[in-house]
Order: structure tokens, then sequence, then C-alpha cells
């Protein structure tokens, strides 16, 4: 028997296949009438969130819903106005479908072309966070890829409202397909999802590392993302101090909540009495809790600070905080630092504060991050800081796509070969004809004249 949620999904399947071939100038159009919708319907907008809001303090009164989780549910003015700039800026990129990757003649008259196209149909279940609806929306739309929504039952009102302004806007538009964008909102619909493998391609998760460790074990469906966000900063014995203190500071405290916050700070040992007492003071001031190895301790301890401090376990190098909570660490080397961050960190990201160029280059080489940052926070690692418009997430795979994920994670390729009625058996046995696997400079486009 059909389900409800599978003939949901079949419907954006099928309407994948139309929006793979819509041209640019109508996907770009679209973009621009889901921008103005969400500036138009603001206090629609707002209303649902503060719905959404009210619910969710009960639940942290209650215990089952965390202080992180409220702080990303929360949509103001300035989120607003997020959403509708990545939008924008995703109306500038260029559209990756049909882009020609590389062309090679196989032979006179038999050539092959490697061709950008989407991956289909995009499943994204995520915590909390309502503006990851246009930010995932406006990626999939504009690279040609169908998309199943299903957000937490906390934020239920807000996404609710801010689908139904996209998909709106999105119909309004000639050429555009029904039915590519369904949202998903119930709790069983998340495992009905994780089942359908014969129609999703790829999955996105977005939330805490329970949340997404849950999903990449619960399917067969290839999963794009992180489970963890523990980030670190290291500060070289070369570090420009006042540079130091600018980059931990906003690292830690200017949004702690999120999965590029760092979470430890390890401080080489011959700057370590010159550096930690004003960071220390920094944080305790900023409301952050510090969680101190041995060496850092015995610096802090007598400096009554106002928040609290307390030694370091083995399991706080291990910890995603997402809260005002810091472990701190002295080490020896750069190259204790760098076992640390590799051992225990979640490839997400990582910092260094140093001026010394060799230590520079060795940090870049040899932290296996998807992404390093040289004297800069971690908090810029984001799709819509990296110039992609918005991401669909952060992914700490290999294979694929990694790091910040825009247009370039949700589109493969696919090979076209143009041929005369060429057949293999003229490549082989006696008096075979040869390949000439010459390199081709042109589009795929402009040979077929469209």
């Amino acid at each position: 028997m059909i389900t409800e949620i599978e003939t949901k999904v079949a419907a954006a399947k099928k309407a994948s296949i139309i929006l793979a071939s819509v041209a640019t100038d109508i996907k770009n159009h679209a973009l621009g009438e889901m921008a103005e919708a969400l500036d138009s319907h603001r206090s629609r907008i707002l209303e649902a969130n503060a719905e959404d809001l009210e619910d969710a303090k009960k639940l942290v009164e209650e215990g089952k819903l965390s202080r992180a989780l409220v702080d990303r549910l929360k949509v103001t003015d300035d989120k607003i106005d997020g959403m509708i700039a990545g939008i924008r800026d995703v109306i500038k990129l260029d559209d990756p479908v049909g882009k020609t990757l590389s062309a090679t003649s196989l032979d006179d008259g038999l050539d092959l072309y490697q061709v950008c196209c989407p991956i289909g149909l995009i499943g994204t279940v995520f915590e909390s966070r309502p503006d990851v609806v246009p930010q995932i929306m406006s990626l999939c739309l504009k690279s040609g890829n169908a998309t199943i929504f299903k957000g937490g039952s906390e934020a239920l009102h807000s996404n609710r409202a801010i689908f139904e302004i996209l998909v709106e806007a999105i119909e309004t538009i000639d050429g555009m397909p029904d039915g590519a964008f369904q949202l998903m909102e119930t709790r069983e619909e998340v495992m009905d999802i994780l089942k359908l493998d014969d129609y999703i391609d790829l999955l996105i998760p977005r939330g805490s590392n329970a949340f997404v460790r849950f999903i990449q074990e619960n399917t067969k469906i290839p999963v794009l993302g992180h489970a963890d966000g523990i980030c670190s900063v290291y500060v070289d014995d070369r570090a420009d101090l006042d540079k130091a203190y600018n980059v931990c500071f906003d690292a830690k405290v200017q949004y702690p909540a999120v999965c590029n916050a760092m979470e430890t700070l390890l401080i080489h040992r011959d700057i370590a009495d010159a550096f930690l007492p004003k960071i220390a003071q920094m944080y305790s001031d900023a409301s952050v809790e510090l969680r101190c190895d041995d060496r850092s301790y015995r610096i802090v301890e007598g400096m009554k600070l106002p928040e609290a401090v307390s030694r370091a376990t083995e399991e706080d190098w291990k910890t995603e905080y997402d809260d005002l909570i810091l472990s701190i660490k002295i080490v020896d080397s750069i190259d204790e630092a760098i076992d640390h961050i590799n051992m225990y960190g979640s490839h997400h990201t990582d910092a260094i504060v140093t001026e010394d160029a060799a230590n520079r280059k060795r940090f870049i080489d040899l932290v296996d991050s998807s992404s390093v940052m040289v004297n800069a926070s971690t908090r810029f690692a984001d799709g819509f800081r990296y110039g992609k418009g918005a991401e669909v997430g952060i992914s700490t795979n290999k294979i694929h796509a990694r790091g910040p994920v825009g247009m370039e994670g949700l589109v493969i390729y696919k090979y076209i070969l143009l041929g005369s009625g060429d057949k293999v058996a003229d490549y082989e046995g006696e008096n075979a004809k040869v390949f000439t696997h010459k390199k081709l400079n042109r589009e795929l486009a402009d040979v077929l004249n469209v």
C-alpha cells in the first residue's frame, strides 16, 4: 500500500526530472520571487516563530529542549534579511547545470562530453533552524534538484510559514514544475523518509551530533554532512597576541550555539603566561565557563574570575558544547596541538594564530579538517561567507563534497557520447582503429545549438 508520504516523495521525484532541464532565467525569476515573498510576508513569519518560541520555553523548562536549540530557532528581522540576501546571492551565481567539465575526441566524429547535472531528489532533515528552508531551497532550485524538507517539531509553525511562502512564490512562475518541493511535519515521517532509497538520491541532515548519527545509521541513502562540530584554535608561540585575542574571543563568543564555534583553545606553553590571563578575563566577562587542564588551571585559579573555572576531563576534549563553555589546554609544541586536533576534533574547522610561515604551512598541511583558518575565526566557515550564496550544510566527508557545501555539492555529472553509427568492433582485432583521445575546447551546448 502506497502511503501519503510515499505519494509526496514520488511526486517530487517525478518533478525532479523536469526541474533538471528548467532554463537558468526561469530559475532566477523564481528565486527573485522567493526573495520578494519573504520580504513582504515578514509579519507572517515572525508571528509563526513567536508561536514556536512560546512552545520552546515550556520545553526548556521541562528539560526537553536545550538553550542552544532555542537560540537557533529564533527568527528576527535581521535573520529574514539574511535569508533574502542568501537567495539574491544565489541568483548571481553561475548555473552549473549543463556546464561541460571536459570534452574529448575519441576519434574523428566520436566525441565524449562530461557534463554537469543535478543529483535528483534531495532529502533534508534538520533541527530547529527555520532559515535552513530558504537556504536549501534556493540552492537546490538553482542546481535543478527537487527537495523533501523535514524540520523539527520545535520549529513547526516557522518552517510551515516559510515553506508555504516560498512555494507560493515559485508556483507563480511559468515553467516551474509542481510538487518539486515537499514539506513533512510529523516525527513518524522521518523514519518513512529514511526508507525511501528508491526515490531519494541524497540525504542532508542538519542538527546535533546524536541526530546526525541517527540519520547516518538508519538509512541506505547516501548521507552528506557532519555529526560533530568540535573546533579548536591553536595560539602558537609566534602569535601576534592582539590578533589572538580577537580570533579566540570571536570564535567562542560571537555565536556559541553553532557547529563552527570554538570548543577547545590550545596555547603554546611559551606564551601561556602572557596570553591566558587576559583572554580568560575576557571570556569570564562574557559569561564563558572555563574547563582547564592542569597547567592552564594553575594560571587562572587565583584570578577570582566571576564565571566558573574547573579542571577539564578527558570527555571535555571530545565534547561539542554549543554553549558558553570552553576547554583549554597548554601544549608543548605545534605538533602536540596538531595531534590533539586530529585525535579529538571532528575534522570540521580548526585555526592557528601565528606569524611564523613554517608553522603556518605545517598546520595547514597536517590538520585534517574541511576548513583550516590562519589568523581568522573558525566562525568564517560558512557557505554565505565563502561566497556560495548559502549552504546546504557543512560536510566532513572526504568524497563528493567537503566543507561548507553550496551548489557544487548538489551536482554530479554524466557522460554524453556523440557518434555517427560507431561500433566498438572497429576498435578490436586485426586492423583495429586507434583511439585518438584528443582534448577538445568546446561546450556540448554549443555543439547541440541550444
